[in-house]
């Protein structure tokens, strides 16, 4: 996969693999080519321990062989982590809260412009579209071309977010309206807000 890529995780397994602490330190270790005698000296673990995570990491996708080199009668497989980011999918998290209680763990499909969980519903499925996506077009070498428009704005009154969210909806209908085009490549527009966090950028 091309630097900059993304591994894209969506069964519970990949996701098992790489959340234990020992394996989030190699994959944090692997970031440079390295060879499980290096990372076993590294991290003060044996050796056999050590190829067993990398074996599982190796099956998820997570790291990579980067060459094979003779060693005292034997081949050293020098490993480094996949480049780029792992993105997980939402759906996965979910899915496994759906064991233990299948009704509290789904997001509820409340279409309403104001509901918090419409947002995290909506920003979930974005990660997951857009990381697949993604995760396709590196493999063919081609580019995902998408756009990104962020801003900060300030109100006054609570009552200010629901003016400026017509308004705003209606700049985009109007904008939407100009550039749509019978049989040209459709593409999805997503605008949300929520309040800074706390200790959020400072202005």
């Amino acid at each position: 996969m091309a630097v900059g890529g993304i591994t894209y995780l969506d069964h519970p397994d990949e996701v098992r693999s790489a959340l234990s602490p020992v394996r989030r330190e190699l994959l944090a270790r692997l970031r440079e080519p390295a060879s499980a005698t290096q990372l076993a000296a590294a991290l003060g673990l044996p050796r056999q321990r050590v190829n067993y995570h990398l074996r599982v990491l190796e099956s998820a996708g997570l790291v990579e062989l980067v060459e094979e080199r003779p060693r005292r009668g034997c081949v050293e497989r020098i490993l480094r982590a996949k480049p780029g980011s792992f993105v997980v999918d939402p759906a996965v998290m979910d899915r496994d809260r759906d064991d233990d209680d299948d009704t509290a763990a789904r997001f509820t499909h409340i279409q309403d412009q104001y509901a918090a969980e419409h947002l995290v519903e909506v920003a979930a499925r974005t990660v997951r579209d857009v990381a697949r996506m993604q995760s396709a077009a590196d493999s063919t070498g081609k580019r995902l071309l998408t756009f990104t428009i962020e801003a900060d704005v300030r109100f006054a009154a609570p009552g200010d977010v629901h003016d400026f969210t017509d308004e705003l909806a209606q700049a985009v209908r109007e904008t939407v309206a100009r550039f749509d085009t019978a049989g040209g490549r459709p593409y999805r527009l997503v605008a949300g807000g929520h309040p800074e966090p706390s200790g959020g950028r400072q202005r």
